[in-house]
């Protein structure tokens, strides 16, 4: 049976190479079809080392890349081992599954001499190839001859045959090195410049020029060259070329951001106006790279080729600051801010700024309430850009220098200090003598309430700082390494007018809406003391304990309850209203009592108060929500855990978090508690970096993926390296991480590497 079938392989193999003979001839004669050597022309040149091929497929034909090979038939010449390049992946009728070439592509056939290096060598170069309109070609067989460059003439070049287009002894043209000078210059520590000096009278091919490299700590990402000249070449056809000095960029993506030495191989072909053209140039270059920093890492994945990894939030809002107008780029930031304005950071205002309004008493006015909030807003805004211009320009960790332990306790105390006055201890306001001498300057007895709303504001801003967003991180981003205070800080300004701008809101309404006398007020002010009191537990909770943060949830609540009514006693006559207010108030006086209850078993959590009475010891932050975060101090510790990883095959994910930070807790009680979220983590190693108290080596951490604050979340692949492009700043739903988080350990290169 076994030699059955191979008899029909055989017969079929025989039946099929006649078809093809057959078709091949009948078309070669009517002239509907290119001749092969005209539908699959090359051009051959010698370097010294290797045999440089270029062939240029017209349109409409292709090259089998397993039918093609080449040979030596000079004695004395051996072609080594060579490399085909990838082809395009093809449905054969004939064949099956194929790779083939189409337009053009480039072999190096390196090769050795043995005893006298002779003037020429023959190479046979066998190929088959079709046509999309039905032909196939017989396999071909081709002999071609090719001039070998003199040795011992120090660079002078004797003989070019690159179109086969002799350079005669007597020729008046310049060695190649003379003509064509590279230069590599590192723009900073993501970017490599190349520039390419041209002589008078000389061309480069534009698609000729190449970097690569064979370093194992750096990838290239796509060379980005301007626009050439177009120019009809004899045997290319239609190409660019430059005839002046070209200057190119190339993106890097690193290992380690740590300043090193690294190898390119720069590669260019070009020609004399003159007639002649010179072999392919290949020369490695050595090029010093600083120190990666922030904005660099931010845009070296931006120009990467298409079909790269995604460019985060940030590196987009980045690229917004610095290549769009000033005005257009405060427009995009003012709608950034706009929708931060929602957030849990920026919500805690709204309270606030009633509790001025409110603290103005009988006829406040929409007009006045509007202006109050325009002036806290002002402040937020003024103060908050003042502080991230400063925190950039000095290289600070404004998160971490805003959310010190008596910087809360200072603020948290002014809170407390206005939720009295709000319950009528004493009435705030400023000393008189300063009210009547801004009086006297304004001529308006309120201006002294307009300051205060502009100094409440400027305190605020401590506030918004308690979150990380993108558009933050892309304006500090920007500031700290271009040096663009204006543009950057013009973008933060912006931003926080977008967070202030639904306050103004808030403010018209409630100078309408608010009641102007009687109980009704002092109720309204009853409940802003009551939220100013919770802006202080809010603001202590970064710092103190879990359990102790939940007793003080647990009394003011239980308070709140007393203050809506809870234990009074009602009549029958009692109003709806009122019932209805011992109702909650009730309700309240028991909840604050769970609470309190399960603050003192050990609980601390709001939502499951008496958790703590059946729940074992706390395994730490994150591994309580179901997903194990390893704790990371050092960078040592960082690459050694990355480093085991990729030796098992896995990815990694490392998470910046401190007590401190808002939104760090949200992402673990509502994101990587999702079971989405953890099945995708399941082939990754969760490293977490606590940089609560901001030493010296958090900051070394920080500053090594240029974090300006969690929460940050940063990728590595199965191979060690970090994916750049895939980092998330700022909170995220659990059904878009877990999204995300596929895409991110999925992917294999974080950019795409040319030739």
């Amino acid at each position: 049976m076994q030699r059955s079938r191979t008899t029909l392989s055989w017969q079929k193999s025989v039946a099929l190479a006649a078809g093809l003979l057959l078709l091949g001839s009948a078309n070669a004669q009517t002239g509907d079809f290119l001749k092969p050597r005209e539908a699959f022309r090359y051009a051959l040149a010698d370097t010294g080392e290797a045999f440089e091929i270029d062939f240029v497929i017209e349109d409409g034909y292709y090259l089998y890349k397993s039918k093609l090979s080449f040979a030596s038939l000079s004695p004395g010449i051996s072609i080594g081992q060579y490399a085909l390049p990838g082809g395009i992946a093809h449905e054969d009728e004939y064949f099956g599954a194929q790779e083939v070439y189409r337009e053009r592509f480039f072999v190096s056939l390196p090769y050795t001499v043995e005893g006298s290096r002779p003037d020429a060598a023959e190479l046979e170069l066998r190929l088959q190839g079709c046509a999309d309109l039905g032909l196939c070609y017989t396999p071909q067989t081709w002999i071609a001859e090719v001039k070998l460059m003199k040795t011992g003439a120090a660079g002078k070049l004797s003989l070019d045959t690159t179109f086969g287009s002799p350079l005669g002894a007597n020729a008046d043209f310049l060695p190649v090195d003379e003509v064509f000078i590279p230069a590599l210059t590192a723009l900073d520590g993501n970017t490599v410049e190349l520039g390419i000096r041209v002589l008078p009278g000389y061309y480069l091919y534009r698609d000729k020029i190449t970097v690569t490299t064979s370093s194992d700590r750096v990838q290239l990402g796509r060379l980005e060259l301007p626009e050439g000249e177009k120019k009809f070449d004899e045997w290319f056809g239609e190409m660019q070329v430059f005839h002046d000095d070209v200057f190119g960029t190339v993106p890097l993506a690193r290992a380690t951001p740590e300043a090193m030495d690294i190898e390119l191989q720069i590669g260019y072909q070009g020609c004399a106006d003159g007639g002649i053209c010179y072999p392919p140039v290949t020369k490695i270059m050595q090029v010093s790279l600083p120190a990666a920093t922030a904005v660099s890492a931010l845009q070296a994945p931006a120009t990467g080729a298409a079909g790269g990894p995604p460019v985060s939030e940030q590196a987009m809002l980045a690229r917004v600051i610095t290549q769009s107008g000033l005005w257009a780029a405060a427009g995009v930031f003012f709608l950034a801010g706009l929708g931060l304005a929602f957030t849990p950071c920026v919500l805690p205002m709204v309270p606030i700024l009633s509790g001025i309004i409110a603290g103005e008493g009988e006829n406040v006015s929409s007009r006045r309430g509007f202006a109050l909030a325009l002036s806290y807003v002002m402040g937020m805004a003024l103060v908050y850009t003042a502080a991230g211009v400063v925190a950039a320009a000095a290289g600070l960790q404004m998160q971490a220098a805003f959310n010190q332990p008596w910087v809360l306790i200072l603020f948290s105390s002014l809170f407390v200090v206005l939720a009295l006055g709000m319950f009528g201890l004493f009435d705030l306001q400023m000393p008189s003598a300063i009210q009547s001498r801004l009086a006297g300057v304004s001529g308006n007895q309120k201006s002294g309430t307009a300051i205060g709303a502009f100094i409440m504001g400027a305190l605020s801003s401590l506030v918004v700082t308690a979150c990380v967003a993108p558009a933050l991180i892309a304006a500090l981003t920007v500031m700290a390494q271009t040096g663009d205070m204006l543009r950057g800080g013009a973008a933060l300004f912006a931003m926080s007018l977008g967070m202030g701008a639904p306050l103004l809101l808030v403010g018209a309404a409630q100078g309408r809406f608010l009641p102007k006398t009687g109980q009704w007020m002092i109720a309204v002010k009853n409940a802003f003391g009551f939220m100013m009191l919770a802006l202080a537990i809010w603001m202590l909770s970064r710092i103190l304990p879990a359990g102790v943060t939940l007793a003080l949830w647990a009394v003011l609540i239980f308070m709140a309850g007393v203050f809506l009514g809870g234990l009074t006693t009602l009549d029958a006559q009692a109003s709806g209203l009122r019932k209805l207010g011992k109702g909650f108030g009730l309700l309240a006086i028991l909840y604050g009592a769970v609470l309190l209850l399960g603050a003192l078993a050990g609980g601390h959590s709001l939502l499951k108060p008496l958790g703590g009475l059946s729940a074992g010891i706390s395994t730490g932050p994150g591994q309580e929500y179901g997903l194990a975060l390893r704790r990371i101090k050092t960078v040592e510790d960082l690459d050694r855990e990355v480093a085991m990883a990729a030796a098992g095959g896995k990815s990694a994910m490392l998470d910046f978090y401190a007590d401190w930070c808002v939104s760090c807790i949200e992402m673990e009680k509502y994101t990587f508690s999702d079971p989405a979220v953890q099945a995708a983590l399941t082939n990754t190693v969760t490293l977490q970096a606590d940089v609560t108290a901001n030493d010296a080596e958090d900051q070394k951490l920080l500053q090594r993926f240029g974090v300006f604050g969690p929460p940050t979340i940063i990728f590595f692949g199965s191979d060690g390296l970090q994916r750049h492009g895939y980092e998330v700043v700022g909170y995220m739903k659990a059904e878009k991480f877990a999204e995300h988080v596929s895409a991110a350990v999925a992917a294999t290169d974080p950019v795409t590497v040319q030739r």
